[in-house]
């Protein structure tokens, strides 16, 4: 043992001697159009941890500099980063003179990126989106594609949806404790104060946290970094929202030692791109420093970002071809104004209070006190019965509020098979052929939700209770965050990183009555059951609600998190490398405030706490192979506690936790080649992750669920929950940069993924209908053995992805460019219940035989996973920049998609034929009721921003 620490030792001093050097690089850096000094640009040796900033006068100057041919980068935020190659003496000082830098207009298409990265698949912020927001702050080009080029394909970083990456605020996680992703419409419309960003790639080291297997985004706010001036911008687009309107000053750092940061953004639609979905969203943000002596600062943020907007549905083919791309079941007209019943309501404003003190030259520490508090909602229309409508002349219209109901479209007539005898299909009979031309035409007239016919409905109630209703599924969270983050420079060559953070949420969760629709009251009570199960809370039967009650369930998640990290770095003359921990403890509980009639004996009052503690590893190192030539690898393994919305059964309506549910473990491994020139620049990298005991829920309507005796039930709402799911995601990322001219470059990005289920997961059942027939059940959860995915792909993503650009940039500030990308592999969401072992049994046979048409052939071909068309888009960019008496005045243009390609970015199987019969007989007909629900992507886009700096 002795002699191993007295030859580590000795190494750490060869080490250290080989950094050593009096060798020094100066210079000055001033703006091209300006010829002003530009003071805080960051100057660096590539690959090492020497880092300097320009001072007031542009002047840099850094100290032992690695002797050699070495690239300096010159990078400022709003410029583009020039490489320098140089060849540095040893004991001789480099002046490289003046350095120019020129305006980013690239940096223009970074604050209009206008893909919506919150989630458009789901009521909640499920990951079905794509990780663009995540890569703003990165210049990588492999990921400026994936941001720019594939976010309109909702393409994800290695497979991987935004809860394995972390986003933060100073420091401070903003990871939603819910669903583990972040809610980028918190901060949303605030692009200019929030374009002082940092992104770490994958499991790279970052300063101020462990961070995610994806990445981390650091979004810093602090009043005195921001460039001084004002800016004021107009945009105008045809996608989620028509206009934008932002405006920012940042005053600087005075004598007085003061600073701040103001700004306000505004975007707005009566419709988006697809139809009925308007769009509202307000923002506002203010920084405020104030600097308390040399070595200690104070800073305050406030942000305050609303977001509403309507969501358009998934639809299945037969729909598609009836009403076209853009047709959106979720609207329809009231008094001649465009109504969508399906809105997403995001209000939660932030304050952060941070503190920075700069213990001594080597050592830094910042304090944030955060508080977070506000609503989500979702909304939709609640209906106290299923009833057909009849329109102002006395004709039936279908259902009201659900146009797509399987019943109102040709498919429900053509599809019919006589439930007695398998092999007579009656949906070519003559009369059912008419039948479903007459559904056609009913529903060709009647394609939207008909908002009139709805009032009339409730206003011609006997007693005046409302049969429907508006409502949303709302959330109120108050959440506080404290955390420190300390930086030291132990040595020349060794760096610490350390931070401890606690979190604590009290999130409410209930149904909120928003429109009673013409009526007077609405009874809160569940006409799909009878009795006490029928009702919400027995502990205030037969209640009748109004507009801004509460009602369907109502109860309180409680969550708190601690976690500590400490990363190392070291930094020599042939090899970085450096090594990082962290450790969580997570506690979760819910409070029932009803006491459900289908869960009465576990729904009302607190469940049992819910415990994790986990540990997570990582360290990786570049091996510098000459001054442009390196190798990097990283490796990670962590174990993560599994999400709030994840540890319970059926949270909305009881107590019950997932039995044994385990915390996830997470294996990341990725190796690059690097070079680096100033005309040329090549990344390589191969990846595999590795996900296992991952736990995940669904809610969805399935017909023949099984209840616990085994009987075939007619149908049921039911929570599907999985747990021991693993995946498999490995692949190659490629990026490269030439710069074939001064004023032309051209890019080439490329991932190549095999994204795919890896093994195969238990699945249960938490049916209601099963609940309520057997109240005296505690735990009304039944398993459905094995889900047998294993080596299914993972879906909602290209699994291939490639992408060619051209840029000229013209020296008089004018700039256009083109890429064209082609996008493969994309996937269905499959329905895990129908790959059961109870998909092929027949439970009306006496001894639960498989159905006798159940040949493995048959099996195999409807369990086949679909695979959407693969697809080109070619987006085209643009912009021009005039200096005039001081002030810059600019536009960007861009227009994505120019050949108006249709292609599907997503889907998923209904499960609601949950058995082998059934479904083939549905898929058997020509006209499946139940297809899969697809959504589509943007056709041709544009999107134009007009602005000034002043």
């Amino acid at each position: 043992m002795k002699r191993l620490v007295i030859s580590t030792l000795l190494v750490l001093q060869v080490l250290v001697g080989w950094a050593q050097t009096e060798s020094k690089v100066t210079g000055l850096v001033v703006d091209s159009k300006t010829k002003q000094p530009l003071q805080g640009v960051v100057v660096s040796v590539e690959n090492s941890a020497l880092t300097t900033f320009t001072n007031e006068l542009g002047q840099f100057t850094i100290d032992k500099a690695p002797v050699g041919s070495q690239i300096v980068s010159v990078l400022s935020a709003g410029f583009n980063r020039q490489l320098l190659n140089v060849k540095i003496e040893e004991g001789q000082t480099l002046d490289l003179g003046t350095i120019v830098l020129t305006e980013d207009q690239t940096e223009e298409q970074q604050l209009a990126l206008i893909t919506i990265v919150e989630n458009d698949l789901g009521d909640d912020n499920s990951g079905s989106e794509n990780t663009a927001g995540l890569l703003q702050a990165t210049r990588d080009v492999y990921q400026q594609a994936a941001a720019f080029n594939w976010g309109q394909a909702r393409f994800r970083i290695r497979g991987l949806d935004n809860e394995y990456g972390t986003t933060m605020i100073n420091g401070v996680v903003m990871n939603k404790i819910l669903d583990g992703r972040p809610q980028w419409g918190n901060w949303g419309g605030l692009n200019d104060a929030t374009r002082n960003q940092e992104f770490t790639f994958g499991t790279a080291p970052s300063d101020y946290t462990f961070g995610g297997i994806l990445g981390t985004q650091e979004i810093n706010t602090r009043a005195s970094i921001y460039r001084p001036g004002s800016r004021v911008s107009f945009a105008g687009t045809n996608t989620n929202y028509s206009y934008r309107i932002m405006g920012t000053h940042a005053s600087g750092m005075n004598k007085d030692g003061w600073a701040y940061v103001v700004s306000a953004g505004r975007r707005w639609a009566t419709q988006g791109y697809f139809e009925g979905t308007d769009y509202d969203a307000n923002s506002l943000f203010a920084s405020v420093e104030k600097k308390i002596g040399e070595n200690h600062s104070l800073n305050f943020t406030a942000i305050y970002a609303q977001n509403k907007r309507g969501r358009n549905s998934a639809n299945t083919q037969e729909v598609t071809d009836l009403a076209g791309v853009k047709y959106n079941s979720w609207w329809g007209y009231q008094e001649g104004e465009r109504r969508n019943s399906r809105v997403r309501e995001v209000e939660e404003p932030v304050f952060m209070l941070s503190h920075y003190w700069k213990i001594n030259d080597k050592n830094k520490l910042t304090t944030n006190v955060m508080h977070q508090f506000g609503k989500i909602g979702n909304s939709r229309i609640d209906a106290a019965e299923q009833a057909t409508g009849i329109d102002a002349n006395g004709n039936s219209i279908g259902f009201l509020w659900e146009p797509t109901y399987y019943r109102n479209l040709p498919s429900y007539y053509t599809s019919l098979w006589n439930l007695d005898d398998y092999t007579d299909f009656q949906g070519d009979d003559p009369a059912n052929v008419a039948l479903a031309d007459q559904a056609r035409q009913t529903f060709l007239n009647n394609r939207q939700i008909n908002w009139d016919a709805i009032y009339r409905a409730n206003r011609s109630s006997v007693d005046g209770r409302s049969n429907y209703i508006l409502y949303e599924d709302r959330t109120d969270d108050k959440l506080w965050v404290a955390n420190s983050i300390l930086s030291s420079q132990l040595s020349d060559n060794i760096a610490l990183n350390a931070g401890v953070s606690y979190r604590t949420l009290r999130s409410e969760n209930f149904q909120n009555v928003l429109d009673l629709l013409g009526g007077t009251y609405f009874a809160d009570y569940d006409f799909f059951f009878t009795g006490d199960a029928a009702q919400p809370d027995l502990n205030n039967p037969n209640r009748n609600v109004g507009v801004g009650d509460r009602y369907g369930y109502n109860y309180i998640l409680r969550a708190n998190t601690l976690d500590a990290f400490t990363q190392f770095r070291f930094n020599y003359r042939k090899v970085d490398f450096y090594l990082a921990q962290s450790f969580t403890a997570t506690n979760y509980q819910r409070e029932g405030l009803y006491r459900n009639g289908i869960y009465p004996n576990n729904s009302f009052g607190d469940s049992e706490n819910v415990d994790f503690e986990n540990f997570a590893f990582k360290g990786g190192f570049t091996w510098k192979l000459t001054g442009r030539n390196f190798i990097n690898f990283n490796g990670a393994h962590l174990t993560k506690a599994p999400t709030m919305r994840n540890t319970f059964f059926n949270a909305r309506l009881n107590n019950n936790v997932v039995d044994n549910i385990q915390s996830e473990n997470v294996s990341s491994m990725d190796l690059s080649y690097i070079l680096r020139t100033p005309t040329f620049k090549l990344k390589l990298t191969g990846f595999i992750t590795r996900v296992r005991n991952a736990t995940t829920n669904t809610f969805f309507f399935a017909d023949a669920v099984l209840d616990e005796g085994g009987d075939g039930a007619e149908s049921a709402f039911v929570a599907q929950t999985m747990t021991e799911v693993g995946r498999r995601n490995m692949g190659l990322e490629f990026g490269s940069e030439y710069q074939i001219t001064s004023t032309l470059k051209a890019t080439v990005a490329a991932s190549y993924g095999e994204y795919i289920f890896d093994g195969n997961p238990n699945l249960f059942l938490n049916s209601d209908s099963t609940a309520a027939d057997n109240a005296e059940i505690l735990n009304p959860v039944s398993s459905r053995g094995k889900a047998l995915i294993d080596n299914y792909r993972q879906a909602g993503m290209p699994q291939q992805a490639y992408s060619f650009g051209l840029e000229y940039r013209d020296p008089k500030f004018w700039w256009i460019g083109a890429n064209v990308n082609y996008l493969a592999d994309t996937y269905i969401d499959i329905a895990p219940l129908l790959r059961t072992n109870d998909f092929v049994t027949n439970f009306n046979d006496p001894f639960n035989l498989p159905f006798p048409e159940a040949t493995p052939e048959l099996t195999r071909e409807l369990l086949k996973q679909e695979k959407f068309d693969p697809y080109t888009l070619v987006n085209l960019t643009g912009g021009k920049s005039w200096r005039i008496k001081g002030n810059t005045f600019g536009f960007f243009a861009s227009i994505n998609n120019v050949f108006d390609t249709e292609y599907k970015t997503g889907g998923f199987e209904q499960a609601r034929n949950a058995n082998l019969r059934e479904l083939n007989q549905d898929v058997s007909s020509g006209t499946p009721a139940f297809g899969n629900r697809y959504f589509y992507g943007f056709g041709r886009t544009y999107f134009i921003n007009l602005y000034i700096n002043f």
